[in-house]
């Protein structure tokens, strides 16, 4: 099965799409804890860790944003789908699940 750039070109897009919902989804929950509210102690720790953990996902969305604009920026130049080491074909099942991959399976 060959490589259909337009078919990865509208993946891609998707999918940034649906992270940057993601990321103001994220940035909205991980807003500071007011200590107006009248939560009782174990209750705020609890909001506080929970916070923690948005944050690190607000994080690796960000991060996963990045790598789906250099993957768009790149999907038409010719190296786009082969792996950066073994320098093989990333399989398109890969691509099209993970098309900010840059390593195919087995290198990965």
């Amino acid at each position: 099965m060959s490589l259909d750039r337009s078919d990865v070109r509208k993946r891609i897009e998707e999918e940034i799409r649906k992270t940057k919902v993601d990321i103001e989804d994220l940035r909205n929950q991980s807003q500071p804890i007011s200590p107006e509210n009248s939560i009782g102690r174990i209750s705020r720790m609890d909001a506080i860790n929970n916070k923690s953990v948005i944050e690190a996902s607000l994080r690796q969305s960000q991060d996963k944003l990045l790598k789906l604009e250099k993957a768009l920026s790149k999907v038409d130049d010719e190296g786009f789908g082969i792996c950066v080491n073994c320098k093989k074909p990333i399989p398109l099942g890969r691509i099209m699940l993970m098309p900010h991959a840059v390593r195919c399976v087995n290198c990965a």
